[in-house]
């Protein structure tokens, strides 16, 4: 299920564009990985840009973890879309198909209403592309579900008001896009109790920025021993700590958590934290927003991942059909390569608005 966005995580990413050096890409092909190899290597000799790793990521997300390669491991090597387009041959290979509009159907008449909200670019924005990554891969996962129904969206920036009581009250049916908490370690916490998820439809690196004056290194768990992390109020930090990699429970880490991101990256350059964590995408906007691109770098490992998901109420009556509706729809979207067309489309508007 290749439902991974990713993306370079090296200074540099921030600076450069996503068209380098495409027309001598190497691609289409299967590699086999060697002793040394990892992601951004095997971009570099393959397109001539390590910024285009994520490309080989979302291609080979069941053989790989986080970056890493495993020796022996046959990858396929993708092309990316400005190469594909360039050494296309035939002259009648159709243009990319435009954005189309979200569902107009009005909402007391629809089958299925859909709550989200604005600036939370690029996933959600009645100002973005297709109003943004998830909105557009909801919406055509709604229409290319195999029990199709109307349905309608609807838009409230007032993010505090979309779970509690909106959605647990079924004002409207779904909601998107949310961060699903590890229901499993924790059964209580009031998202589990009250809302289905739907299947993620993207997942986000979370990774560690840091001064560039004080690099730290981070390969293993111990690595984070004793440090001071710096993460925004209200996000989750169940990424952090897991069974598999209890970061904060073992590794002695100190969170700090101010109302902003950018109160992060401030704590980070007044030496209050050794490092900032959160996705890389809001990691980039802020950085660039703060005109922070030669202070702060990113570390190449990323130190978890979230997911974005769909939510419907549990005590809603048609919950579980509209799940299948959209899970179905999800898998239909990744089957035909639609999936993968509008997430790169929305990947390289973001990056090149940062330039």
């Amino acid at each position: 299920m290749r439902n991974f966005v990713n993306r370079p995580v090296m200074s540099a990413a921030f600076a450069l564009g996503l068209s380098p050096s495409a027309a001598l890409a190497i691609c289409n092909v299967d590699y086999v990985s060697k002793p040394g190899d990892n992601l951004f290597s095997i971009a570099e000799e393959h397109y001539g840009d390590r910024e285009h790793w994520e490309l080989i990521f979302e291609q080979n997300k069941r053989l790989l973890a986080a970056s890493t390669v495993i020796p022996g491991r046959t990858l396929f090597i993708p092309c990316p879309p400005e190469a594909e387009t360039q050494a296309a041959a035939a002259p009648e290979q159709p243009e990319p198909a435009a954005v189309k509009p979200v569902a107009t159907t009005p909402l007391a008449q629809a089958d299925m209403t859909l709550l989200t909200g604005g600036n939370f670019g690029p996933f959600s924005g009645q100002d973005l592309p297709g109003q943004g990554m998830v909105t557009e891969l909801i919406t055509a996962a709604l229409e290319a579900s195999p029990s199709k129904v109307t349905f309608a969206l609807a838009w409230d920036d007032d993010w505090t008001e979309h779970l509690f009581p909106q959605l647990d009250e079924k004002a409207f049916d779904i909601g998107f896009p949310w961060v699903k908490p590890d229901c499993a370690a924790n059964p209580g916490h009031e998202r589990c109790v009250s809302f289905h998820f739907s299947d993620p439809v993207v997942s986000l690196p979370v990774m560690l920025f840091v001064d560039a004056q004080r690099p730290i290194a981070f390969e293993q768990m111990s690595d984070l021993s004793g440090k001071t992390i710096c993460r925004p109020n209200g996000y989750f930090n169940h990424d952090l700590d897991t069974a598999d990699q209890p970061w904060m429970a073992e590794a002695d880490i100190k969170v700090l958590a101010p109302r902003h991101p950018r109160e992060c990256f401030s704590m980070l350059g007044q030496g209050r934290v050794d490092a900032v964590a959160m996705n890389l995408f809001l990691g980039a906007e802020t950085i660039v927003q703060e005109g922070l691109r030669s202070q702060v770098v990113p570390l190449e490992r990323p130190v978890g991942e979230i997911g974005l998901h769909a939510v419907i109420s549990k005590s809603h009556w048609r919950g579980t059909s509209h799940l299948y509706r959209l899970n179905a729809g999800l898998k239909a979207l990744r089957q035909s390569g639609q999936f993968d067309q509008i997430m790169t489309r929305h990947l390289e508007t973001f990056w090149s608005e940062l330039q």
